[in-house]
């Protein structure tokens, strides 16, 4: 059997290497049409940041080693120009001599991956504006920021390249300015992570400016002017464009293969395109998203390694593994803080139609008595009906990449928030509490679902009536630091004698710090007589943050 791959990095390099193990006599050839075959893409702005500091630790395998390891004919910047699937045989040009050749296979896998997006802007071609997608790419940005560490650099797109990008430039002394269009950064998450994110950005120095849209760029005497359509004018020493990407389709439609309602390359569950010959993984293909039941993209390396290896056993061993898609699982490091997602946001939840209940906890991420323990933010999305686990999303410091994976295991599994609830964990000092911020998410969310808990959104906070009482539950020195405009103290260890203050005929907003104790007085109140009763999730240490970035876009 002759297997071709076209593409290399994360699913095509996977799916070669396991043709090999499964298959030792076959002929299997590689067409890469850049450098470089096996890279680490996602460590390449920390290259750039001189985190890594050795340039060869961000290849996995080279052309060479890949060759001899595996026995795989690699051919690195030889581009497939076309697919001729009648006589099953491609047809690739080498770049370096421009010889044009073809070569026949058996069973061809695709893997082309996903291209920049690069808007047709006045100026986008401007030296000093680059894209990061690759070793290439990252070569050229590293040796122009050397020479211009104190310089200025602007980001289009504040998705999670784009905020690496800008924390790594941030490290090697550059002045950043983060450019989105968006009313918040990091798209997959919902406005209350994004904001804490937005926040902690800030506070480094970096500048954020939100839905706001680049016109153009110009060049000056030092450097470039970035054009916003407002009318300001950003200087900039280097420009990094990290609009998105798009699937890179051109030789599947090419080749009459067909694409899908997202517009990537369809495939089935056992990775096979419409021509059951052809085989596609990776950056380019579409899937139907386990939770929402849609067609959906997603550039991540992890599903493109596993695609791989699903790809390959069915090629070999007839379609005996199915792929069951990818539930987005991201995370990413904003200086000294992690935010990560899983699963659906509740925004993309209303998009699509689907019921769910949305609850905000803050834990510390190891016991408060053991020293540095920080708050972990947590939200989670759930349906009303079952209490199945439809996304969550984590903003912390330590431990809070394992709580995002244990999240995405249970969504995985089709969990319930009774799930983690009774999820059983490492328990230590240094490590967690008796009750980890999972099991937390999951108690709240319980009583959410056996109506102990009615909660309000910080959102709902500015549309009170007149008809609705905010009521403070946290100590007086804490409510003297700063409130909710309008909020009444009645501390939470007070209010069992001071019932009479609150009337019965009136809606009841409660809220502390985290939503403890707004908690504990809410079922206080319930049970003495009060029915319309709600605690504000996430508490005021949600709404603050929400509030502040509210103000920001507001110009206040």
């Amino acid at each position: 059997m002759k297997y071709i791959v076209v593409g290399a990095v994360a699913g095509g390099a996977s799916a070669a290497a396991r043709l090999r193990r499964l298959d030792e006599h076959a002929e299997i050839v590689i067409f890469e049409k850049g450098a470089y075959i096996s890279y680490a893409n996602c460590g390449l702005p920390y290259y750039i940041g001189e985190v890594i500091k050795e340039r060869n630790k961000l290849f996995v395998q080279t052309a060479t080693s890949f060759n001899k390891r595996f026995n795989i004919d690699v051919r690195v910047k030889t581009e497939v120009l076309s697919i001729d699937s009648a006589n099953k045989s491609v047809k690739a040009i080498n770049l370096t001599t421009g010889e044009v050749y073809e070569e026949s296979y058996d069973k061809l896998v695709l893997s082309p991956g996903a291209e920049p997006v690069r808007p047709p802007l006045p100026g986008i071609d401007l030296p000093g504006i680059f894209t990061l997608r690759n070793v290439t790419d990252t070569d050229y940005i590293k040796a122009f920021v050397d020479s211009r560490k104190t310089g200025k650099a602007v980001i289009v797109g504040a998705g999670f390249i784009g905020l690496e990008m800008a924390e790594n430039l941030h490290a090697i002394g550059m002045e950043v300015t983060v450019i989105e269009m968006g009313n918040q950064i990091l798209a997959p998450v919902d406005y209350p992570i994004a904001a804490i994110a937005q926040q902690h950005i800030r506070s480094k120095g970096v500048v954020l400016k939100l839905s706001t849209a680049v016109a153009g760029f110009e060049k000056n005497d030092a450097g470039i002017n970035v054009l916003l359509k407002d009318g300001e004018i950003i200087d900039a020493d280097v420009v990094i464009l990290s609009i998105g990407v798009r699937p890179d389709t051109k030789l599947a439609v090419s080749a009459g293969i067909k694409l899908g309602t997202a517009k990537g390359i369809y495939v089935n569950e056992f990775m096979q395109t419409s021509d059951l010959d052809i085989y596609a993984v990776g950056d380019a293909i579409e899937f139907t998203n386990p939770i929402t039941g849609s067609s959906m993209i997603t550039y991540l390396a992890g599903p493109a390694n596993k695609q791989g290896r699903i790809c390959a056993d069915n090629i070999v061993m007839g379609n005996v593994s199915s792929y069951h898609g990818a539930i987005n699982t991201a995370i990413v490091k904003l200086f000294d803080m992690t935010f990560g997602a899983t699963g659906v946001a509740a925004k993309h939840l209303t998009t699509a139609g689907i019921p769910h209940i949305v609850s905000t906890t803050h834990s510390g991420a190891h016991a408060g008595y053991y020293p540095g323990s920080k708050q972990m933010s947590i939200q989670i999305t759930f349906s009303p009906h079952n209490g199945r686990l439809l996304g969550a999303q984590v903003a912390g410091y330590d431990g809070a990449d394992k709580r995002l994976d244990i999240f995405a295991a249970i969504i995985r599994q089709k969990g319930t928030i009774y799930d983690l609830a009774e999820f059983e964990h490492a328990y230590a000092p240094p490590y967690s509490s008796a009750k980890d911020p999972v099991n937390m998410s999951g108690f709240v969310a319980e009583n959410i679902l056996a109506q102990k808990l009615k909660i309000a959104y910080w959102d709902e906070v500015s549309e009170q009536k007149d008809n609705s009482i905010l009521v403070d539950v946290r100590n007086p020195d804490e409510y003297a630091e700063g409130t909710i405009h309008g909020a009444v103290n009645i501390p939470v260890d007070e209010l069992r004698g001071r019932l009479r203050e609150l009337p019965k005929d009136r809606d009841i907003f409660l809220f502390c710090q985290v939503g403890q104790r707004g908690y504990m007085a809410q079922r206080i109140l319930v049970q003495n007589g009060y029915n319309s009763v709600r605690n504000i999730s996430g508490g005021y240490a949600l709404w603050s943050v929400c509030d502040k970035e509210q103000k920001i876009a507001k110009g206040e």
